[in-house]
């Protein structure tokens, strides 16, 4: 990890083993849709699709040939995601086109300037992909919003997108898009020397915040060369979004539309920074209840009072270590025909208790940990996985090892941890949603109600670390 004079953080990492003649690039940016502003929501994830214009000029396009089309004519991919804390761009090229590729990220930032048509045709993509938001998107997001009041979608909120401006935009990106908030990762068969002298040459005016054409600072953002700390963002975020989790022992929240009965129970997570073995105890303990647990008590159940489907998942979406501190974990039970929203729940207690009375049996603890490292081994080899997990680990969770190291983390998680785990779950708050099968009807006005995993750009999106 180098830090460039204006405070870009770059990471660059030669993995010629399988980067088989690719390379790729993530730029992370620590601005999500907490950071929107107050009746712009989804102001983060315009910025993000106006990075990829689809008509004419203006953002990332001032020689009139998008990035997306640059790209794809050197043969490769991009894509972006926009989470509730931070923006990830990510490509894939063949290693020879690396220098151009580079040079084409650093020029849709010095060249964003969106036009009001632009942003009417990107506003409009929006309010299409709200409207297709998935039941889990919004449970998980009804969930977080009840823990932690404040915290914002990635999506945003159509009705307020519809009257944005370019000014308001430029601004948002002018505050955000800055060096000290951002990292970018390149990863594949490279020569790190090589990469850094073109990144040093091409991203050389990123990010430099610019006031009445000179450098200056904007809206509390350091100028170029106060190169703000992983940690000091982390912080700020932390005390701006939510703080502590409410403290009350169970929070109902109202009832949401579903395709089938059902019921979501969430739970706030650990620091994944502070408390980083508490946290890896709880996906251990997500995968334990929901590939064997649950599901074999849906299907041994003949009392009635039973649950027809379970899933449960520990991280933002179902990406762990994907997000910083305030998380969760959600279970989405599905309820049989004369299963009530408090039955569902009580099945769901007396699961974790039988956890929390003992340490599990080493073979099914031994099982879930196997699980985990099989999803991380199999996206371990994914040059885009590892550029997004490095730029995240720089900027949202300060301290980390790296991908590598999870394994070794994950295999000292011990049967009593998991148990522990648990615990912290009976103990602690929990939101209780029913789902319940009715007419949708979308709401456009309100945040916190609409919102998929993550709002994605251009291809189908590339998950996190592991999950």
């Amino acid at each position: 990890m180098s830090v460039l004079p204006g405070g870009l953080r770059v990471c660059v990492e030669s993995v010629p083993q399988y980067g088989r003649g690719l390379a790729a690039v993530a730029l992370t940016v620590a601005a999500g849709g907490d950071d929107d502003p107050a009746g712009r929501h989804g102001t983060a994830h315009l910025v993000e699709h106006l990075m990829f214009p689809r008509s004419g000029g203006g953002s990332a396009d001032p020689t009139g040939e998008g990035y997306a089309a640059l790209v794809a004519g050197a043969g490769g991919v991009c894509n972006a995601e926009t989470h509730r804390d931070h923006t990830v761009f990510h490509t894939t090229v063949p290693a020879e086109s690396l220098p151009e590729a580079l040079a084409w990220e650093a020029r849709r930032l010095l060249g964003f300037a969106p036009t009001e048509d632009v942003i009417r045709t990107e506003t409009d993509v929006i309010g299409e992909e709200i409207r297709g938001a998935g039941d889990t998107g919004r449970s998980w997001e009804s969930a977080l919003g009840a823990l932690y009041p404040g915290s914002r979608d990635s999506f945003g909120t159509a009705a307020e997108l519809a009257g944005i401006t370019a000014g308001e935009v430029e601004a948002f990106f002018r505050a955000h898009y800055t060096a000290p908030r951002m990292a970018l990762s390149v990863v594949g068969d490279v020569d790190p020397a090589g990469v850094m002298a073109v990144v040093g040459e091409v991203f050389g005016g990123v990010g430099v915040i610019r006031v009445a054409g000179k450098a200056g600072a904007a809206e509390g953002i350091p100028a170029a060369g106060e190169a703000r700390s992983a940690e000091e963002i982390r912080a700020v975020r932390e005390t701006r979004a939510a703080g502590e989790p409410r403290t009350a022992r169970e929070i109902r929240t109202a009832p949401l539309p579903a395709a089938r009965p059902g019921v979501a129970v969430g739970h706030p997570l650990p620091d994944p920074v502070a408390d980083r073995p508490a946290y890896l105890a709880q996906a251990v303990l997500a995968q334990v209840l929901g590939r064997s647990r649950l599901p074999a008590l849906a299907r041994s159940a003949r009392d009635g009072h039973r649950l027809t489907s379970a899933t449960v998942t520990c991280g933002y979406h179902g990406q762990w270590l994907a997000s910083a501190a305030p998380d969760l974990t959600l279970a989405v039970l599905g309820r049989a025909p004369g299963t009530e929203v408090d039955a569902a729940v009580g099945i769901w207690r007396s699961v974790l208790r039988a956890v929390a009375e003992g340490p599990l049996p080493e073979a099914e603890h031994r099982r879930a940990v196997n699980s985990l490292l099989v999803a991380w081994h199999r996206q371990a080899d994914s040059l885009p996985t590892r550029a997004v997990a490095l730029g995240r680990d720089a900027l949202l969770l300060p301290g980390s090892a790296g991908p590598d190291a999870l394994p070794a983390e994950l295999r000292r998680t011990t049967p009593a941890e998991v148990a522990a785990a648990a615990r912290a779950l009976l103990e602690g708050p929990v939101t209780v949603t029913e789902l319940a099968p009715q007419a949708r009807t979308l709401p456009t006005a309100r945040a916190g109600t609409v919102q998929p995993a993550r709002a994605d750009t251009e291809l189908a999106p590339q998950k996190g670390t592991v999950g």
